[in-house]
């Protein structure tokens, strides 16, 4: 019993550190944009993040997507003063009671420049807005992009963003967009193809070339207003559709927008108990080679902790059965152990009877992958391990994913892992994801190493061999963590596994608005006139 004890202390402790690195990254961030808050305020604006309190509704969540996005990328490859985030803030709230998805440039960082990641965020939020039926709200001010690291891949990607706003317009979603400052270059286009567009008087600049460029290009001069200005783009060229006084009242004629738009969210979080949550840091062990009852961190997601198996029996290492998280009816799936023919089977005909019953599905992934083997292999793994991927790549169903802990090899496809776009898909702080342990690959590379050297005669360099192994160790122990793989937005977010039932809360609740919301689909998107 006191080793029992001792291993949940070693959990939750390992735990509670990936918790606490997660959030003093976070905490970096918002330290470093509010470094400009005198500056700032003598211009008689709002830090970022304020104006995000603005927009809100105080009473209700706001879930924050991909903070971890671009940590140790081009801009600053040092953990010790890398600034993560992209300089975007993005993420689901509630705006004057309607559901939304918000984007806000992080002027407070490099003036809100994009960066290497910046591109990819954006688009990656605005391809949940689309998918979820979600307004898009712009809280838009940025200096563009930085010329001194041009990457040309980089400058193709961003048309992603714009791509994305006029599908969202012809899909019946409105993009509101609130002009603070600069919107240059490209960035223009954000207020372009947006349905409604605010603009701060004296303070918003909206222009292809701003007056540097346009000098650098044709040799013209023009001041700041004269080219780009709020009143010129109300009354002369049409781009603005109301002009404001500052940030707050631009925030308040938002708030007005999205309430006139009348798409209100009355549902409130469901109030069923469940299982302890803190219980789960002692649960997840804190080496991921550990074996783990994954029903004991379902029990404590669901609600009344009730949770109703399908086929314990049969393929019992995979876990599936029926539950409901704040109020929403959803199908759980699963791993106590590698997927084989039976578990593979088993949640393929799970996932099938979800559907029939439009039904969400969860994944929680905790995965070492397929087995293998010579019985395995003769026993069809190929081939029901195909139908469990097709089940899961085409169920109409929406699909939320939890990396758990472990996620490896095609064991992280066949739950449903970033590559099979579900819905969603969040991050513990201590979860793995990989081809396959540092280990296993160091092992295997060793392995043919042997074999080349006893096909050429020739004695196996030891000491070369064993440098090799350390450094693929070194490069998969690097990469397979959850800062990592958030970092290159290979999830939405790492979130604190005490807090993943409102997160799954949320998420099921905003599949269902997009279900029961019938928008009025058109084959352009609104243009400005």
């Amino acid at each position: 019993m006191n080793g029992e004890k001792r291993q949940s202390e070693r959990n939750r402790q390992h735990m509670l550190d990936c918790i606490a690195e997660v959030r003093s990254l976070e905490q970096r961030t918002q330290q470093r944009s509010a470094r400009a808050r005198e500056r700032f305020h003598a211009q008689g604006k709002l830090l970022p993040r304020e104006r995000l309190a603005h927009l809100l509704d105080a009473d209700r969540p706001f879930f924050e997507l991909m903070t971890l996005s671009g940590y140790c990328g081009l801009e600053d490859p040092n953990p010790e003063t890398s600034v993560p985030g992209s300089a975007l803030i993005v993420g689901i709230g509630h705006v004057s009671g309607v559901r939304c998805m918000v984007a806000v440039n992080d002027s407070g960082i490099s003036a809100g420049a994009m960066q290497s990641l910046t591109g990819q965020k954006l688009i990656r939020a605005q391809e949940i807005a689309l998918a979820q039926k979600l307004p898009l709200v712009q809280l838009v001010e940025s200096a563009g992009g930085n010329l001194l690291k041009y990457r040309v891949e980089r400058f193709l990607v961003g048309g992603g963003m714009f791509y994305n706003l006029a599908r969202l317009s012809a899909a019946g979603l409105p993009v509101v967009s609130l002009i603070h400052g600069s919107s240059a270059a490209g960035g223009a286009y954000l207020p372009g193809l947006s349905d409604y567009v605010v603009m701060v008087r004296e303070q918003a600049h909206a222009y292809l070339a701003g007056p540097s460029l346009l000098r650098a290009a044709t040799g013209e001069e023009a001041h700041d207003e004269e080219l780009g200005g709020a009143d010129m783009h109300a009354s002369v060229s049409g781009l603005a559709d109301y002009v404001v006084d500052s940030d707050l009242d631009g925030i308040m004629r938002v708030r007005d927008i999205l309430a006139q738009i009348g798409w209100r969210d009355d549902s409130r979080q469901h109030t069923a108990i469940s299982g302890d949550a803190e219980e789960i840091l002692d649960i997840m062990p804190s080496d991921a080679r550990t074996p783990v009852d994954m029903r004991e961190v379902i029990l404590r997601l669901v609600d009344n902790a009730e949770f109703h198996a399908f086929k314990e029996q049969f393929g019992p290492p995979t876990v599936c059965g029926y539950a409901q998280i704040e109020g929403h009816a959803a199908g759980v799936l699963t791993n106590n152990g590698p997927l084989d023919s039976d578990g593979a089977n088993k949640a393929a005909q799970f996932i099938q009877l979800c559907v029939q019953l439009n039904r969400p599905l969860i994944f929680l992934q905790n995965i070492t992958g397929f087995m293998v083997g010579k019985s395995h292999e003769q026993a069809g793994m190929i081939k029901h391990g195909a139908k469990l991927i097709q089940a899961l790549s085409n169920a109409p169903v929406p699909r939320i994913t939890i990396m758990c802990g472990a996620s490896y090899g095609a064991g992280n496809y066949g739950m449903c892992g970033r590559a099979f776009k579900p819905d969603f898909l969040f991050s513990w702080p201590n979860s793995k994801t990989a081809v396959m342990g540092g280990e296993q690959a160091a092992m295997t590379m060793r392995l043919v190493a042997e074999n080349a050297a006893r096909r050429s005669g020739t004695p196996l360099d030891e000491a070369r061999t064993r440098d090799e192994s350390d450094a693929i160790v070194q490069t998969f122990e690097a990469q397979s963590g959850a800062i990592y793989t958030s970092s290159m937005l290979l999830d939405d977010g790492v979130i604190d596994p005490r807090e993943t039932r409102a997160w799954l809360g949320m998420a099921l609740a905003t599949s269902a608005q997009a279900g029961a919301r019938e928008t009025q689909r058109m084959q352009f998107g609104v243009a400005r006139l």
